[in-house]
Order: C-alpha cells, then structure tokens, then sequence
C-alpha cells in the first residue's frame, strides 16, 4: 500500500480531459493518467504550461524528423518539471496551517501509515522541540508526488507517409513514435496499454532498458495492461514475459459501464470476470515468472532477487459509484486499487473541462448518456446528447455537408475508396459512401439507416481536444471548435460540482455520499448497459448464421452471470451499498431479455424458413 499512497487513480479521459490532471493532482499525491494519441495537442499545451510557468519552450517543426515522439517528450518532461516545482513548494509549507500540505494529508486514506504518522504528529505533545522538528522531517521527506501515467491505444498505430503513397518506416507508425516518446522522458511512471494487443509494439519495448528492473529491483517504467478478462491477460502477459518484460498491473475496466471506447465483449459481466482473476491469480505470476527469469538470464543480467515474489497488481474501473462498491471490489474480490474517471469531470480541480461542457454533464440525467456510433474506430462510443461535437455533426448534414475535414488522421483506416488509408468521419469518405449509398438497390427506409449510420461518424480525434484547448483558453469557443466529451453512464447520478476534497472523501467513504442511496448497484447499472446494447444488436441484425450464433452465446453468458449476480446480492452490503438494487434490476432485466430474445428466435425462424424455401426452388 505504501507504495500506493492513495488506493485509487484518474484514468485516462479522452485526448483532453485529462490532459494536464497530473499538474494539477500529482502534487497532492495522486496518480493519474493522460492519453498520447494527439501530440499536436501536447504541444499546444504544452506551450501554454512552459509560459505559465516561465519554463523554455521549443516548437517541434511539422515536417521534423521523429516530431511526434519529440513533441510527446517534451510535453512529458514539462509536467514532471511542474510537479516537481509545485511538490517542492508545498513541501516547504509549514505544517499546523490550513494549507496544500495539510490538504496532501488530509487527503490520504486513513488507513496509510503515512496518514496515520500525521496524525500523531499533530497530537505531539510531550517531548522537546529537536524531536518535534525530527518528526516534520520525516513527515516531509516521505511525501511523494502522484504517479504521472500515460495511455496508448494500441489499435491506433496509424503509418506516417514519406510521400503520399509511400509508407515510411515502421518505426515511424504512430504507436510507437508514443511510445519512444514516453521512453525517452525522465518520468519514473506507468504506461497503460488499452484497446487490445501490438505484437509489434510490445516487441519493440525491448528496446529501452527503463521498462526491466535495474539492480536494486525497481522498473523504472511499468507496464499497466487495460483489460476485460481473464484470457486477455494471459495472452497478453504471456507474450511480454517471454521478452522479460513485466506486468506491474492488470487494469480490469468494466466492458460497457465505463467511459470512452467500450469493449463489450462476448455478454460477460464485470462480477464474473473478477471472480476468474481472483481464482487464478496465483496462476499469472506461476506462469509468467519462470519466462521473465530466462530472458534475464539469456540477457546475460541477474534477476534482482527482491522481486522474485512480485506479482502483478489487480485494479478495477468503470461504474464505481460509492465506498460500499469499492469494498465489494477490494474485500470480495481482492482489488488492489480502483479507477474514478467520469465523477472526476465534475471536479474543476482535476480535469480540464471547458465550462459549457461541464454543466451539460452537472445536468445529464440517464437519458442524456448514451453509446452511440460516433467513433470512426467502429467500436460503440459513450456520449452525451447536446455535446459541441453532436450538434456541429448534426448540423454539417443538414448543411448537406456531413462528414469533417480531417485535420489530425490518427483515426485513419478505411481504404474502401482510396488506396491510402482515410477516416470514416472524414467529408472524403462520406461523400464516397454516400453516393455509393444512393445508387444500392435498397428501399428508402434501408437507405435513409445506412446514411444515417454513415453520418453519424465524427471527428472524435479532433474535437476531444477542443475542451481542454477553450479551458485554458487556448482557444475561443466557437462554431469550428466543437466539443466532444466521452462520460461513463455512473455520471448521471453525480450532480454538482465538486471540489477535490469532496470527491476524494465520497471515495473513501468519509462524509455524506454524494450520491443518492436510489442508486443502482454498479453491478446491476451493468447489467441494464448489456441488456440495452443486446436488444440494440438485434435490432440491426440481418439474421446471418454469422450473426445469430454470437448472440446466443452472448444472451446465455450475461444470463449465468446475472445468477452470480444474485449469489452476491444475498451478501451483507457494506455501508451505502444497494445490494437491493441488483435483486430487482436482475428481475427485470431477465424478463427483458427473455422478450428480446423469443422475438428474434421468431424472426430467425422466420428468415431461415424462408432462406430455406428459396433454396429448394431453385433448380437442381
């Protein structure tokens, strides 16, 4: 724990939210993550720091080679320039005043020994002063900055043109400018990888040595995987420790009750993917440690042998609503750690939010958050009706002008029309799509839904930015600068704004709950999610073989796991937990999904009796 100070972090928000958190969060102790997909917007920010802080700064050229690994470092190496400056200045305060070092430990949970130390240094009262000022010392010495994080996606590993048909070098591919870019920073942090697996990319991390452990034990960077179940972890694990390379943390992210991109997978919800971490835990580190060891040993290194018992940390994120929940995950499941992304948008300490976007989210209710088709990834994308960025999407179609100019391409990757690789937000594309559209043999009604599926599309890549750019007021908000904000669903039950001493203290069950006790479990928030996104499933299916067999599959896995779901509803709640919630929610969502399905083994039927008798009067 000590090596924790806090028992949560901020994940990652989009390319903007979170951009500058650690700035403002790290000082105090608190870890965070900041994604590196858009490093023209790093440096965008990265100039407007080094300003504010009268630090050098020096504009990385379009054209200059391996700019955006430079320009990635640099941002990096002002942050952790600024929280150097910042955690000295508070380490000088005095202690016995209301001030940021007293904040840093009243923050802490109560249960760290840090905090724990604080308090009976304010209650010292026996003893001379030589001893009192031994103890601030010790106090002071021992505070420790938050861990400054950064994401990669790693599907988005776009190629970089020498010229317009010629792909450059592979080292060169987006995926891995990021990565030497954070390689080559002086931080002491994590690299969380998300959105599935880069063989290439993983690979090419043997390149730099602050990813191993040095003679004294440390890694210097550590590896965080973002995962959705037990499989992924040990493939991917696997992989990595066949090149000597560790896991310090599997990240468990809920496949739908979360933020951003979801992944939701084959219908299993998060309780039962928790379950096979905890059964199997002691398998990860068995079946991966004897592969770290001979890398080591192949590379000609000692394997520290401080660390030959470390196993990888287990973190849960997505939909966490209160302490209740957070001990459910801690006690009954063994996390280490939890995430807290969404409710943190509300806390115009932490994240960077421009104001209109942040009273859209103060005021969304469950109806306003929705996942919509929005990405240009094709993976379903969670929103807020009445975002910057749905309003401009909506209002280029009926300008008759859908689609964006595609000022960033990090989401390139459609060569449908085109023999290099463009984006389906993109006006290029949709203007191809679209008249190929128009001149299908469709009905109006099947035309007028793949159009609207087409134009749904927007330009997430740039306009996730644009609210962290108007925060800082970088830019004015406008029409060409449309906001796109990415929130969890949990967020709809978080009201107001918060400051950080409010949401840290609802974090460790301090003070009233912000949230009201009508609130669903997260476990029974998931489950309606994966009923919603199932009937939404079959609705565009087009009953294909393909098609149905995932969706049985998917149907009877999210049935099994509303049973368990049940089996931890007849536990003992812990104080705030809806236990309740998940009682009448499963009852519920069971019979919806019972509908569901009767209705589409109909249709299936049906499309099958059909397909059937076409087949047998054709002629022989």
């Amino acid at each position: 724990m000590e090596n924790h100070y806090h028992s949560f972090h901020i994940p990652v928000m989009g390319t903007g939210s979170s951009i500058d958190t650690p700035i403002q969060v790290a000082p105090l102790g608190i870890s965070s993550v900041i994604s590196l997909v858009d490093d023209i917007l790093l440096e965008k920010v990265n100039k407007y720091y080094c300003e504010k802080y009268g630090l050098p700064f020096f504009k990385t050229l379009s054209n200059e080679l391996d700019g955006r690994a430079k320009r990635i470092t640099a941002y990096l190496e002002t942050m952790r320039e600024i929280v150097r400056i910042k955690m000295e200045a508070i380490k000088r305060q005095p202690f016995f005043e209301k001030n940021d070092k007293s904040k840093y430990f009243d923050l802490l949970p109560d249960e760290s020994l840090l905090k724990k130390d604080y308090k009976k240094f304010l209650a010292f009262k026996a003893g001379s002063e030589s001893e009192k000022d031994s103890l601030a010392k010790d106090l002071t010495q021992r505070m420790q900055p938050g861990s400054i994080d950064v994401n990669i996606m790693v599907t988005l590993d776009r190629s970089n043109y020498d010229d317009p048909d010629t792909p450059g070098s592979d080292e060169f591919t987006d995926a891995k400018a990021a990565l030497r870019g954070y390689a080559n920073s002086g931080l002491k942090s994590s690299i969380v990888f998300s959105a599935g697996i880069n063989q290439r990319l993983f690979s090419y991390m043997t390149r730099f040595r602050d990813f191993y452990r040095d003679k004294l034990g440390e890694i210097k960077k550590k590896i965080v995987l973002k995962v959705s179940d037990f499989r992924s972890a040990l493939i991917q694990g696997r992989f990595l420790a066949k090149k000597g390379l560790e896991i310090y943390e599997f990240r468990i992210e809920s496949g739908l009750n979360c933020g951003g991109h979801a992944f939701p997978g084959n219908g299993h919800l998060l309780p039962r993917i928790l379950q096979e971490f905890k059964d199997n835990r002691e398998h990860l580190a068995a079946e991966f440690n004897p592969l770290i060891h001979k890398y080591y040993r192949n590379q000609g290194w000692k394997y520290p042998e401080s660390a030959s018992n470390s196993r990888p940390l287990l973190s849960v994120q997505g939909g966490i609503g209160n302490n209740g929940e957070v001990r459910r995950l801690r006690e009954d499941f063994g996390a280490d750690l939890t995430g807290w992304a969404s409710p943190f948008l509300l806390v115009p300490e932490a994240t960077c939010v421009d104001s209109s976007t942040r009273e859209l989210l103060r005021q969304a209710g469950t109806t306003s958050l929705y996942v919509s088709g929005a990405s240009p990834l094709g993976v379903p994308f969670n929103n807020v009706h009445g975002s910057g960025s749905e309003n401009w999407t909506r209002e280029m179609v009926r300008a008759g002008e859908p689609g964006s100019p595609c000022a960033r391409g990090f989401l390139v990757s459609n060569t449908e029309f085109t023999k290099k690789p463009i984006c389906l937000a993109s006006r290029e594309y949709q203007k191809m799509k679209l008249e190929e559209i128009d001149n299908m043999p469709l009905s109006s009604s099947e035309k007028e839904n793949l159009r609207a599926q087409v134009m749904e599309k927007a330009c997430i890549c740039h306009h996730l930015g644009n609210g962290a750019l108007i925060a800082l007021g970088i830019i004015k908000e406008h029409h060409g600068a449309p906001q796109a904000i990415c929130p969890g669903p949990n967020i709809a039950w978080f009201n107001r704004y918060y400051t950080l001493e409010e949401m840290v203290d609802h974090i460790y069950g301090r003070g009233e709950s912000l949230v009201p006790p009508e609130r669903p479990h997260m476990f029974a928030n998931e489950m309606i999610i994966y009923v919603d996104y199932f009937e939404k499933q079959v609705a565009h299916c087009t009953y294909t073989p393909k098609e149905i067999k995932p969706l049985e599959e998917y149907k009877a896995n999210l049935e099994e796991d509303m049973d368990f779901c049940l089996s931890i509803a007849q536990r003992q709640p812990y104080p705030g937990e809806n236990l309740a919630s998940i009682i009448i929610h499963t009852e519920q969502q069971r019979a919806r999904l019972a509908a569901i399905y009767a209705d589409f083994k109909k249709k299936a039927e049906a499309e099958s009796s059909v397909t059937q008798a076409v087949a047998c009067s054709e002629p022989k």
